[in-house]
């Protein structure tokens, strides 16, 4: 009877064991797809597809084996692994949908763009379109651009021994064509690194087709016994070999009008002619161009039916905010150098007024607004500043090292080459320029941190006669020697701040800022060796230059 019992459950149990089988088969699928762009920010989306048809093809033998593709030398090694390419704007697509899943940041070290520039390069990118940075010099697009290659998978398979990435199930060359179909499955396959799909130039007048598209090569004509029409002899230019990757152009409208032409029929058309000689290229490539605003117009140096072919135009900006510029020349700015990593101490008043100096530059009338103000300005000047706040504990055998307003002034060097003037501007000079926007700068920021604060006692003091001028090679003690004849400076000053006078340094640093607002508000005024004196009445010339009128004292400007 028990017997009996036993072999009719049998099927029974049979069946509930492949049931569970199956569940757990199931929910093992379930979970890698889930958790694929979850868990493994490394691995190629595009790749997951591939993973799972691996993991489904071997649950029926009773062991789960992931290929790696990587390990796929010849064609039909590349089909077992259940690869299938897809073009280079969708496996875009992919990984930025993984990565918007995951909550990555997609541009590491690009400040000020969160909720402007990045949204809309995320719909370009999502819409698959081709897209253009415009925006002026100095606003990070070579480096947003530089970047998109996070966004392509880490490797890609291509036919051994192609120029243009050519894929293995769908070649586009003629030596792609004619490998396949040599070799067929035994074709080699080689694997191409996300970097190496990224292929960027420099527009110049002097850019030709060849460059960009090709050109005839007489020498692999000669060599192989090949008609000058025949594919085979063209020497691929850049924008073929960046096939399957990412091609960018900077300065776009700089590109002479046949380069253009040629762009627009290679985006519409897929096809080109090289010598007269008629080629069909019909590349899978994502096109990312950048331009100056005043360049990319009807008016300018732009064709427009290229122009009407680009699926995004995104235009960048300088950052809108102090904090954001402070923030993204502490990043950039070399300063961690070696000797000075626990001596160096740069007051945030320093790195406020660094700042704004850009900031007054870029309202300037007298600085051209078409070509802008670099975020390189503010980032070579806090360079120089720390250099020569470096030199001068050097000199004096200081252990602390901080930067102080007139290592602000020597860093003129370093501004007057990033400024563009107007007219006006030549006529006054860049270097005079340059110190009236330190002045105006420091004026600012001294607003912002003493607001309400009297120096009506310090003031007095200079419109008695007395000056005070402190080196920038000048020690600290040598300087608070100096800065105690002048009362209620030092006291006054340190209000805002958390530390005393014991930290000599920094009082020296503070103190010299508070005069050089009071210089920037007009109530002393500042000589050409750096020295504050009482404020001198001021006359304008025909120029609209501003001099200080010295006539009662007897001595000459």
């Amino acid at each position: 009877m028990s017997e009996a019992r036993a072999s009719a459950r049998a099927p029974l149990l049979s069946l509930t064991v492949g049931l569970l089988t199956r569940v757990i088969q199931e929910t093992i699928q379930s979970a890698v797809a889930a958790s694929l762009c979850r868990r493994t920010p490394n691995f190629p989306s595009t790749h997951n597809a591939y993973l799972l048809r691996s993991l489904r093809s071997r649950f029926g033998h009773g062991s789960v084996r992931i290929l790696n593709m990587e390990q796929a030398g010849t064609l039909g090694e590349l089909k077992q692994s259940g690869y299938g390419g897809v073009s280079v704007k969708d496996e875009m697509r992919a990984n930025l949908i993984c990565k918007l899943k995951r909550r990555e940041r997609l541009f590491p070290g690009i400040v000020g763009y969160d909720e402007t520039v990045v949204p809309q390069l995320i719909n370009a990118i999502l819409s698959r379109h081709n897209l253009i940075l415009l925006g002026l010099r100095g606003q990070a697009k070579s480096r947003i651009i530089r970047q998109l290659t996070n966004l392509l998978d880490e490797q890609i398979p291509i036919i051994a021994g192609s120029e243009v990435n050519d894929d293995p199930f769908h070649p586009i060359s003629a030596y792609g064509r004619q490998t396949i179909e040599l070799h067929g499955d035994s074709a080699r396959i080689d694997w191409v690194s996300r970097d190496a799909r990224f292929v960027e130039k420099l527009a110049t007048p002097d850019v030709t087709i060849a460059d960009i598209i090709g050109d005839v090569d007489p020498i692999k004509a000669a060599k192989g016994g090949h008609l000058l029409s025949d594919e085979l002899t063209i020497h691929y230019g850049l924008l073929p070999r960046a096939n399957r990757g990412i091609f960018a152009i900077n300065e776009l409208p700089d590109l002479a009008g046949k380069i253009q032409v040629g762009l627009f029929n290679i985006m519409q058309e897929g096809d080109v002619q090289i010598k007269g000689y008629p080629v069909r290229l019909p590349l899978d490539v994502m096109l990312v161009f950048s331009a100056n605003p005043e360049d990319y117009t009807a008016r300018g140096k732009i064709i427009s039916p290229l122009k009407d072919r680009i699926g995004a135009e995104i235009m960048t900006h300088y950052p809108k905010e102090i904090e954001l510029g402070v923030e993204i020349t502490r990043q950039e700015a070399w300063i961690a150098r070696d000797g000075l990593q626990d001596r160096l101490m740069i007051p945030d008043f320093i790195r406020e007024t660094i700042e704004q100096i850009a900031f007054e530059a870029r309202d300037d009338q007298r600085i051209d607004k078409h070509s802008g103000v670099s975020q390189r300005l503010p980032i070579t000047v806090m360079e120089s500043v720390v250099s020569n706040a470096e030199r001068r504990s050097l000199v004096t055998e200081e252990p602390q090292v901080v930067p102080r307003i007139a290592d602000i002034y020597s860093a003129i060097p370093s501004m007057t080459g990033k400024m563009e003037l107007e007219y006006e501007g030549e006529q006054i000079g860049a270097n005079r320029i340059a110190k009236d926007l330190i002045k105006r700068a420091a004026g600012e920021i001294f607003e912002g941190y003493f607001v309400g604060i009297d120096f009506a006692h310090t003031v007095a003091w200079f419109d008695q006669g007395n000056n005070l001028r402190m080196a920038d090679t000048a020690s600290a003690d040598e300087c608070m020697l100096l800065l105690e004849s002048a009362p209620d400076l030092i006291d006054t000053a340190l209000i805002p701040f958390d530390f005393n006078r014991k930290d000599r340094a920094q009082t020296v640093a503070a103190c010299e800022f508070v005069l050089e607002g009071l210089y920037a508000e007009n109530k002393i005024s500042r000589n050409e060796e750096g020295g504050y004196t009482a404020v001198t009445k001021a006359k304008k010339d025909r120029r609209g230059m501003i001099y200080d009128d010295l006539t009662e004292s007897g001595r000459y400007s």
